[in-house]
């Protein structure tokens, strides 16, 4: 599947195969081409290559209705003069089902998403999470064979998106559906998907399950995405089956080997904030400020050449002081990377 906007291809032969019942997240920083992607599966916007199937059925010369998906937008797109039964049902009323038939599926709707007592009120009469709640409702009450959510939680606060990540999760599982969920957020697509497909510049970077994205993201960029903060340049002293040395000045670190590594080549060791401890050897650095964050303390150094260094601690480090920033070599990786 391809997109593109005169000269710009927004999508770049994305290719991918979705099991029935899978809940795939597509995951990737603004602009990467994931919501265009979403798009085109649904109609909304037309290929300009490739082509996208059902089963055996070719969809993507069929108008959006007529592929019979549900869809939920970041700003819910609820009818604000219909109340919630209302537009929870409007699928179904233009698709001319019968009158029972429509309230029985949707009460069964309402019930699922857990406001079987709200059918009578207005959209402006709930909060963002209930809102969100009747998009999903509406989406899931046509029966689709596929759900697309783009970004649906991007405009509830903190406590609702965890609390609605779960009910995604929920609803997904008791209907045995298929999701498509766009996010730019790894702690959801880690949280509810089955696979995790990563996206940069409308190319596929890498597909795999939350854990295995986690702990082995195959590029650089990715593992940046997937929270790797700390990324540290200097040359490989040596490679010894899957593990890699590379020296940082004065300074040698270690880490799990990915890609093409040779002694003497440039290579970027990458590493999760808390995977970065203040110890007696490692990385000299410069605090430049701490964060209380609860259990624990989140600061920020910076080495010498300017690199930002974000790190976890039990205690607070004052500003200016000289640390020695220790990386835990069974979580870092060794990327190679042009000189």
């Amino acid at each position: 599947m391809s997109r593109a906007f005169g000269t710009f291809n927004a999508l770049r032969d994305v290719s991918l195969t979705i099991e029935r019942g899978e809940f795939i997240a597509l995951l990737g920083p603004s602009g990467c081409g994931k919501s265009t992607a979403l798009n085109c599966i649904a109609g909304l916007l037309a290929t300009t290559g490739g082509a996208i199937y059902v089963d055996e059925r070719r969809i993507d010369r069929l108008k959006p209705e007529d592929r019979g998906f549900g869809m939920v937008f970041q700003n819910y797109a609820l009818f604000p003069h219909m109340n919630v039964r209302a537009n929870v049902g409007f699928g179904l009323k233009m698709r001319g089902v019968a009158k029972d038939e429509l309230k029985r599926r949707v009460d069964a709707a309402l019930e699922l998403v857990r406001l079987g007592n709200q059918g009578e009120k207005l959209p402006g009469q709930l909060s963002g999470g209930q809102q969100q709640r009747v998009a999903i409702a509406r989406a899931i009450v046509i029966e689709p064979p596929l759900v697309l959510m783009d970004e649906p939680l991007s405009n509830l606060d903190a406590k609702l998106r965890l609390e609605m990540r779960a009910e995604i999760r929920r609803i997904h599982n008791q209907l045995g559906g298929t999701t498509i969920y766009v996010t730019h957020d790894q702690d959801e697509a880690l949280s509810l998907a089955d696979r995790i497909v990563v996206l940069r510049d409308g190319e596929v970077r890498q597909v795999g399950g939350p854990e295995e994205l986690y702990a082995a993201p195959a590029h650089l960029d990715v593992a940046e995405f997937m929270g790797f903060r700390n990324r540290v340049t200097g040359k490989v002293t040596g490679v010894e089956g899957d593990r890699a040395t590379i020296s940082v000045g004065d300074t040698q670190l270690s880490g799990k080997a990915s890609g093409a590594l040779q002694p003497g080549s440039a290579a970027a060791l990458v590493a999760r904030p808390d995977d970065l401890t203040v110890g007696a050897t490692g990385i000299k650095a410069s605090v430049e400020s701490m964060e209380y964050r609860g259990r624990e303390f989140v600061g920020l150094a910076r080495a010498a050449d300017g690199t930002e260094l974000v790190f976890h601690g039990s205690e607070r480090v004052a500003p200016g002081t000289a640390v020695s920033l220790a990386v835990d070599p069974a979580r870092a990786i060794v990327f190679p990377v042009s000189p």
